[in-house]
């Protein structure tokens, strides 16, 4: 029997924004129980939550607290039952978070490790270390955060303790057997609870090389020290020793049955991202390369067959994703001349230069039927299925992300992905809350609101959902075939199945469309397949074509 996550699509809720269901302005987990339908109407697999743990919410809700419980403002454990019993019973698969890289500030070991001073077992569960210079007042290394700044921030009596990200989130430290126990009990805790699997943040993270003296890095581009090219054997990224976490893992996971599945947060060049696929590993790692990859057919046609080929090399599929909570949201993205600098972008309020909507639809709902037919999983976030822009103009009062002040204020980070959903055409929070919304939605915001699609044949709603219906035809069969005589240039063309032919064209102008029944298209046909638009042609596949498979 497949396992059920190789041709899955499932749908990433951030629950702050998806639908308020007591007023409080943000998003909770009996909100998204109340709108499970409109999941299982697109015609999704399951749902994926990004953290919804108690969290002072410095980083999104990155920074937990505890583990094993919800955060009040977003519910109970009571609460997070009945969402699991209302999305199986709709066939729905559940997957969370689990963030095992850090904790928060407000964690009671963090706490402790504070009380307790250094040299004590409390501060070893953590990275602590003395400074360097005359009374240590500097950092033990030239490390730097991801948000911007030190990777180092000093306790009043002196040392220093590391964090990857905000100051609020400090490091574990996985050398530390506890720290292990303390995981797989997690694991544990929510397996039982009925969740079908983890998504793990930061999964290339864990490991540091801890030995002293601390290595200084090669910094690049301003100061970041991210690049594994600059810095091959690096002491925060890939370290060997984190492949023998997920290995625990996988047989922790093993004692249920079916074992939930797992995939990795892994921003690391493919060739170091499959091992993290091997048999004995996790089940899958997110596919960047593909959501970053720029409008055009060559490019994709590139990421598609290494995708594919390298995920078969170690026995999984490819993941597929254009959208998530941490960019810019796609139809932005596609709607600006090519090699836009988005940071820059979003420091002008989106304005400079303004985005084509309209072309930038056009080009997601393509990349949408892209994605969709491509063997494997994929995943979509909230609101990707009602087309929606970047909010790019939100005004600095209302930002939350902490690459904002980290950065200097010249990152202003991912909030604007993050507005909360617009389910109806007026009220105060179109439809997501009585009480208005965390984050401010932007004028006109209504116009993208379920209400607004549902009726609407021509919706990107209803693309979704007719392109969900229709891909169950041929999900289960994990090839995929070029078509020799059509494919090239601008114009994508493979087939999935015997019967199934996928054209997408990246170009401006329209091109032939062959014979075939329409299963669904982007954009209207006809009698030819415009710039910037896709379809399913179903129809009998002639000739062997030139095939990229990854056969089970």
């Amino acid at each position: 029997m497949q396992q059920w996550w190789r041709d899955a699509v499932l749908y990433q809720v951030y629950p702050r924004s998806f639908s308020d269901s007591d007023g409080d302005g943000v998003g909770d987990l009996p909100g998204i129980t109340a709108r499970m339908d409109h999941i299982s109407d697109l015609g999704a697999d399951g749902i994926w939550l990004t953290p919804f743990n108690p969290s002072p919410w410095a980083d999104g809700g990155y920074d937990v607290a505890d583990f094993r419980d919800v955060d009040p403002l977003l519910g109970s454990l009571d609460d997070f039952d009945t969402m699991v019993r209302a999305a199986h019973e709709r066939d729905l698969r559940v997957m969370i978070d689990i963030v095992p890289n850090h904790t928060s500030e407000a964690h009671p070991w963090f706490r402790a490790a504070l009380a307790a001073g250094p040299g004590s077992p409390e501060r070893d569960r953590y990275v602590f270390r003395d400074g360097r210079g005359p009374d240590g007042e500097l950092p033990p290394s030239n490390w730097r955060s991801t948000f911007g700044g030190p990777a180092w921030t000093r306790v009043p009596d002196g040392q220093w303790y590391l964090h990857f990200f905000a100051p609020q989130q400090p490091d574990l430290n996985w050398d530390d057997p506890r720290v292990r126990d303390e995981f797989r009990d997690i694991l544990r805790f929510w397996s039982r609870r009925g969740v079908d699997g983890f998504r793990v943040d930061v999964a290339y993270g864990l490991v540091k090389d801890l030995a002293e003296p601390l290595r200084d890095l090669v910094l690049v581009d301003g100061g970041r020290y991210e690049d594994i090219a600059a810095n091959p054997d690096h002491p925060l990224m890939d370290r060997p020793g984190v492949h023998d976490v997920y290995r625990d893992w996988r047989r922790v996971l093993a004692e249920f049955d079916p074992p939930p599945t797992t995939v990795g947060e892994v921003w690391l060049p493919a060739d170091r991202r499959i091992r993290y696929t091997r048999p004995d590993e996790l089940d899958q790692t997110f596919n960047f390369d593909f959501l970053l990859t720029p409008w055009d057919a060559g490019s994709y046609r590139r990421v598609i067959d290494a995708s594919i080929t390298d995920a078969a090399r170690t026995g999984t599929v490819a993941t597929w994703v254009t959208n998530n909570h941490d960019l810019v949201r796609r139809v932005s993205v596609l709607g600006l001349p090519p090699g836009t600098d988005l940071r820059t972008w979003l420091l002008g309020d989106g304005r400079d230069p303004a985005p084509d909507l309209d072309l930038g639809t056009r080009r997601a709902r393509a990349l949408a039927l892209l994605m969709l037919a491509l063997p494997g999983s994929a995943y979509l976030y909230q609101g990707e299925e009602l087309g929606l822009p970047e909010v790019a103009d939100l005004p600095p009062e209302a930002l939350e992300d902490p690459r904002w002040p980290r950065s200097g204020h010249t990152d202003k980070g991912r909030d604007g992905s993050r507005v909360p959903l617009p389910w109806t055409v007026d009220g105060p929070s179109h439809g997501f809350g009585d009480g208005g919304s965390w984050l401010p939605q932007p004028a006109g915001w209504g116009r993208w609101s379920v209400e607004a699609q549902a009726g609407d044949p021509g919706s990107t709603l209803n693309l979704y959902r007719r392109a969900l219906a229709a891909r169950r035809g041929f999900s289960a069969d994990e090839s995929l075939t070029w078509d020799a005589e059509l494919d090239g240039g601008p114009l994508m063309a493979f087939w999935r199945g015997a019967q199934t032919l996928v054209l997408v064209n990246t170009g401006p102008d329209a091109v032939r469309l062959p014979p075939g029944e329409v299963l669904v298209a982007s954009a209207e046909l006809d009698g030819a397949l415009p710039g910037d638009t896709a379809v399913w042609l179903r129809r009998p596949r002639a000739g062997d074509g030139q095939s990229c498979v990854s056969p089970r």
